[in-house]
């Protein structure tokens, strides 16, 4: 085989493989699409009691996006159904830690109370506020149940601020940015209710 002739066949061979690597990706694109979807649907849709809704919630999203609240940022939301009629929204809220932003996801179910609060992203200090990322998280878990009336207005701060939460040991800045960002959250539910369980979401 000539010189010209290996070339060309070589050239043939490295487009040959080039096409059926596109060809893999192009066909695998859709599962590993799925599978991210079936990830980001677990990571948020955790703070939901499994049997609370048929619908996908993910799939409705709720126009949130970059809402300014007192001390935080709504990024968006979703709503959760059951037989179509809502039974919680998820808030994704955005706060000021004592590093850097802190994103928490926030559930809260048709009568206004807290089905749950987790940490989706931090820069926090490590072994100090940083240990809002861990889940399950039992500083956390101590919103669960509470409602904008449950405590009142006073009672959402720190134990130091006269309020009825306990801080994160050495993350008083921490603690303070999550508990005000809840607070917020609660707020906006309780001032939008009938559209946020009520009205469009894009589908």
């Amino acid at each position: 085989m000539n010189r010209g002739s290996s070339v060309f066949v070589l050239a043939l061979l490295a487009a040959l493989g080039i096409g059926l690597s596109y060809v893999a990706q192009y066909n695998s694109a859709p599962r590993i699409a799925a599978e991210q979807r079936l990830i980001d649907s677990d990571k948020l849709l955790d703070l939901l009691p499994r049997d609370s809704y048929d619908n996908l919630p993910l799939e409705q999203p709720l126009s949130l996006d970059d809402t300014a609240l007192g001390t935080s940022t709504l990024q968006g939301g979703w709503r959760a159904t059951r037989t179509g009629q809502a039974t919680a929204v998820l808030l994704r809220s955005q706060t000021r830690g004592y590093a850097a932003s802190i994103e928490l996801l926030i559930a809260i179910d048709l009568n206004g109370r807290l089905l749950g609060v987790k940490t989706l992203e931090q820069t926090e200090t490590p072994g100090l506020g940083a240990r809002i990322a861990e889940w399950p998280n039992a500083w956390l878990s101590l919103f669960s149940g509470k409602s904008l009336v449950e405590p009142d207005d006073k009672g959402w701060a720190l134990k130091k601020d006269q309020g009825q939460f306990d801080q994160i040991a050495g993350a008083t800045i921490t603690s303070r940015a999550v508990i005000n960002a809840t607070h917020d959250a609660l707020r906006y539910f309780d001032t939008h209710r009938q559209s946020l369980l009520e009205g469009p979401s894009h589908e």
